[in-house]
């Protein structure tokens, strides 16, 4: 399944993984994702919301609009046919101006937990790095974040996670609850072995991962491949 994903995307010259192509073949390596599901018609978008339940979020996927929400790629939060079909026309009619063969992606609105960064990307010098940090609000206003490199053992992600200044808010602060930091750990595991194992990739990104009491799950995800040689 990973070969054929990037054979797929070699084939069509993309350097970059779609959000659901990505998202699929991160879930080969044990990366626990939210289902993500393409529709080309307004038709097919509100056939899969209704599938799915409300409420829905709505993606771009074009090769031009590589960060989605910079472009107003992203639509939260939908909870009903008319936000569907309202959704669809606003980030189709500007997406296809540039790429005529843009679609969208939907899948189900996640319940809110604690929000985290992972990524990892092929250094030339160096090999394999892990990255996480904080997400949501904490990105930008936190700066916090770690490095590892790969590979990672569980001794190695425990600390990384634990290494951050706002790691408190993941082992429990005040009324938030402790995450499954088991679930988190996993993760970072399964991200280490998936860039060993898969020489194509040049970076992975996702961003978010909502991490709950119980479980984790990447919402977002990007991967970039190495050039041809």
């Amino acid at each position: 399944m990973p070969d054929k994903i990037i054979a797929l995307a070699r084939q069509a010259g993309r350097e970059i993984l779609f959000e659901d192509e990505s998202k699929e073949l991160a879930a080969t390596a044990g990366i626990p994702t939210v289902a993500t599901y393409t529709a080309a018609t307004a038709e097919e978008a509100l056939a899969l919301a209704e599938s799915i339940g409300y409420p829905v979020v709505m993606k771009v996927r074009s090769t031009a609009a590589t960060h989605k929400s910079d472009a107003g790629g992203v639509k939260l939060n939908l909870a009903g046919a008319e936000d569907v079909r309202l959704a669809f026309l606003e980030i189709t009619s500007q997406a296809r101006r540039e790429d005529p063969q843009a679609n969208v992606t939907l899948q189900p609105m996640a319940e809110p937990g604690v929000e985290v960064i992972i990524g990892a990307t092929a250094d030339q010098h160096f090999g394999p790095v892990m990255m996480f940090g904080l997400g949501g609000v904490f990105t930008e206003v936190l700066d916090d974040h770690g490095f590892r490199m790969i590979p990672v053992d569980r001794t190695a992600v425990a600390s990384l996670v634990r290494s951050l200044r706002g790691s408190r808010l993941l082992q429990g602060y005040r009324n938030m609850p402790q995450v499954d930091l088991t679930a988190l750990e996993d993760i970072l595991l399964a991200v280490g072995d998936f860039m060993q194992k898969n020489q194509d990739i040049a970076e992975l990104d996702l961003n978010p991962v909502t991490v709950y009491p119980r479980g984790a799950l990447a919402l977002d995800a990007r991967i970039k491949l190495k050039p041809r040689l």
